[in-house]
């Protein structure tokens, strides 16, 4: 019938074409019919997405992560870690930070001066004052980061809870010294070289007398022969031995001889605990640059005993209670 019916209207070309049209799109219909088995086969392919999986987290770390809570400061696992290695996220342990790029603020958490690229997203907090930093990969709460403090040359500080990363540990170690002054109450002393570029971490303590474990009232009472130092662990790639002695030569008086300002005492005398012959030399020579100044350096140059860190409550002194130091204020003398 349709045949015949098309033989009839050839004359016709307007019509014609119509029909021709009409079956085209029968025939195309017919070929995608979705129920055919090939076509049945290609839907059945088409995954759906995967939940993300996170890592249980315990009541303090929901507290962190996911409510946005603040650790206790000086408390955390990782404010004075400085291992070679990558911080990652504790919920979903996507990388977050490199050990290069973290550095002691004084704040009393982890701080980093830089992010692994497109690992942080940054959003300001509601109160518009504060910027929140939380995972890009699975949104838990990190932090905050802070502007223009001047504390590294990147002038970024992201302040890090410990409770939302985990560190991962790299396979070589970060390349530390030590180095160790007395120059008064180690509590003023700790205050400016926490401050200096290039220190990973300070600790206060007493060294050079002739007994073991001293406690601060056998110090001060004069029955050990210790002195208040501090111990400077740095990063000899960021800074030298000799910057750390010129900044101890000027945060406090060289020339006094029986202690410094009103602390007068044998355990707050002027002294510098080498190391090895090469700290020896250094602090020779400036203490040569210093007698053709003029200055009556005072300091004495011994070589490093056993050194006993002092109780929790003198460590960090002035960042746990705030202030200033009242007997130690830098002078330019280089």
């Amino acid at each position: 019938m349709l045949i015949t019916k098309i033989k009839k209207e050839m004359k016709q070309p307007r019509a014609l074409l119509m029909i021709l049209l009409l079956l085209i799109g029968f025939y195309s219909t017919q070929c995608q019919n979705t129920s055919h088995p090939e076509n049945i086969a290609k839907k059945s392919t088409i995954k759906k997405d995967t939940p993300m999986k996170l890592n249980p987290l315990t009541k303090e770390e929901q507290h962190v992560i996911l409510n946005k809570g603040t650790e206790r400061p000086f408390t955390g696992e990782y404010t004075d870690h400085f291992e070679k290695g990558t911080y990652i996220c504790k919920q979903c342990n996507a990388p977050l930070y490199t050990s290069d790029s973290k550095f002691h603020s004084g704040c009393g958490w982890p701080s980093f001066d830089d992010e692994i690229k497109g690992a942080v997203k940054k959003t300001l907090d509601a109160d518009g004052q504060r910027t929140e930093i939380t995972c890009a990969n699975c949104g838990g709460h990190l932090g905050h980061v802070f502007y223009g403090e001047g504390l590294t040359d990147k002038d970024t500080r992201h302040c890090v809870n410990s409770t939302s990363m985990l560190f991962i540990e790299g396979k070589e170690k970060k390349e530390t010294a030590k180095a160790i002054f007395a120059g008064g109450c180690f509590w003023g002393v700790e205050y400016y070289f926490q401050q200096a570029k290039g220190v990973l971490s300070t600790q206060v303590g007493y060294i050079g007398g002739f007994t073991e474990n001293p406690t601060y009232k056998e110090v001060c009472a004069h029955k050990t022969g210790h002195i208040e130092a501090l111990e400077v662990t740095y990063d000899p790639k960021q800074t030298s031995y000799e910057e750390l002695a010129k900044l101890f030569f000027e945060i406090h008086d060289p020339t006094q001889a029986n202690g410094q300002g009103n602390d007068v005492g044998p355990q707050y005398l002027s002294v510098v605990f080498y190391m090895d012959d090469s700290q020896k030399a250094t602090t020779e020579k400036l203490i040569g640059m210093l007698k053709l100044k003029g200055y009556n350096v005072a300091t004495q140059l011994k070589k490093a005993s056993v050194f006993w860190p002092a109780e929790d409550y003198h460590q960090q002194y002035y960042e746990k209670g705030g202030g200033t130091p009242y007997c130690h204020k830098r002078v330019s003398r280089f």
